[in-house]
């Protein structure tokens, strides 16, 4: 136990320390000088991943299980964005609370557990809720939690942000950032107070230095943001022009889009496909830019592009934003539908991009559903004696091959792009299709070219 005494030294000493590191260092080089002071003494400079709850309700039409599986996409999502999570908090409820999403309750349950780590090493940073909420939600539930708050469609937004890397992706996150912050005007700093109105004089409130047209900074704000947005609308207005000619300039050849769910594997297949190497990792939104890439078959040449995923409660601002990125599903003569069969919720996956591809005007498009990651699916024999109804985890890859087949006929396959599992079917399923269309469209049989056997002979 130090005595007062020693206290008392002790601080004198750190703040003398404080002192002459100020002293002999401008403020411009403190963080470069610490950054060195702490490598000398082995102390760990490595940034500290955040930490976070997560947050959703189980209602009528989301039991628990769905959402579990929603809170899983969710923690998938957080450690896409770099963050840690440390525990999930779900409420039984008929639908979000319009004040605080979640029940007072419940509120206070995951306040005390943040409160309960304040000063350890697991110090919660930020709560993440499966919802989108409103800015009344936002404020409140920041007000109770006293640590930062994020809902899906923020936390999605920031990935974007993240992985975007071309002028044209980062100018359609940033779109469809500010088209989610108008709503969401906070009064987060001390000057947002109305300006000083009026002439001052005859009974004017106006002061000195301080008259203005009267409006509060939130209004100043948002005129900003609107600003802001119509500028970038008018950059994608003259992306989505250029992209347009780069289209029209490729040719008479057929296009094929991948389209599928986010992390399916879809760059993993191109790059096998097209032996290109776009970026394939095996986290959300790993592509954000579309890329085109020539494949040939045989002697039949065709475009093939990569597009970006689709997600569950994809946000509507990202929808519009990639406007001209989706404008290649939209002009796509044929879709690969790319599907992650090893998932325990792929059907609901399918379902949610068809709606996509729906609200896209592509529900009438001919599609190829490619069933990806077949070495991964995993199953459970029934015991003899279980007169259960078997479930979705009980059925074999052959019986789901014969159920979809059988659904969808001969546009269906199953590959597994990294073991390279039916690839070759895959080229002539595609090699068949694409070569239908291709002669349907252009009749006089441009590009393609024919083929000759070792003796000279066509074939």
């Amino acid at each position: 136990m130090l005595t007062f005494a020693q206290n008392e030294k002790q601080k004198n000493k750190a703040q003398y320390k404080q002192n002459a590191f100020e002293i002999f260092f401008t403020p411009s080089q403190h963080d470069s000088v610490l950054y060195i002071y702490m490598k000398a003494q082995n102390i760990n400079t490595a940034p500290r991943a955040e930490r976070c709850v997560l947050v959703a309700l189980t209602t009528k039409r989301q039991d628990e299980r769905k959402t579990e599986e929603y809170l899983d996409e969710l923690e998938f999502l957080a450690r896409t964005a770099g963050a840690e999570c440390l525990a999930r908090f779900m409420q039984k409820a008929d639908g979000p609370s319009a004040v605080t999403y979640v029940g007072t309750g419940k509120l206070q349950e995951i306040r005390d557990y943040i409160a309960a780590r304040e000063d350890g090493d697991e110090a919660v940073d930020l709560a993440i809720f499966d919802d989108e909420l409103t800015a009344k939600q936002l404020q409140n539930i920041e007000k109770a939690l006293q640590v930062r708050v994020l809902d899906r469609t923020s936390l999605i937004l920031d990935i974007f942000a993240m992985r975007a890397r071309t002028a044209s992706a980062k100018t359609q996150v940033e779109l469809a950032q500010n088209q989610y912050l108008l709503p969401r005007l906070r009064r987060m700093w001390t000057h947002l107070e109305r300006q000083g109105g009026g002439s001052g004089g005859g009974g004017g409130k106006g002061m000195v230095g301080l008259r203005g047209p009267g409006e509060t900074q939130l209004e100043m704000d948002r005129r900003i943001i609107l600003s802001r947005m119509a500028l970038l609308k008018k950059r994608l207005a003259e992306i989505d022009k250029q992209k347009t000619t780069q289209r029209q300039g490729r040719g008479r050849l057929i296009r094929v889009a991948l389209v599928g769910y986010t992390n399916v594997g879809k760059s993993t297949l191109i790059n096998l496909l097209s032996g290109s190497d776009v970026f394939a990792e095996n986290k959300l939104f790993a592509t954000l830019d579309t890329t085109v890439r020539k494949i040939i078959v045989q002697n039949l040449p065709f475009l093939l592009s990569d597009t970006v995923g689709f997600i569950r409660k994809l946000p509507t601002e990202l929808v519009s934003s990639f406007k001209s990125t989706l404008d290649e599903v939209r002009e796509a003569d044929l879709l690969l539908h790319v599907v992650d069969v090893s998932h325990p919720d792929f059907e609901e996956q399918i379902d949610v991009v068809t709606r996509t591809l729906s609200d896209l005007g592509c529900a009438e498009s001919p599609v190829i559903t490619i069933f990806n990651k077949i070495d991964a699916y995993r199953w459970t024999e029934k015991e003899p004696d279980d007169l259960t109804p078997p479930g979705r985890e009980n059925v074999s890859l052959s019986d789901l091959r014969r159920t979809w087949m059988a659904r969808l006929g001969d546009d269906t396959i199953f590959i597994s792009a990294r073991e390279r599992t039916g690839l070759e079917d895959l080229r002539a399923m595609l090699y068949r299709r694409v070569r239908e269309l291709h002669v349907q469209k252009y009749p006089y049989n441009d590009f393609l070219f024919t083929q000759y056997d070792e003796a000279g002979n066509a074939y």
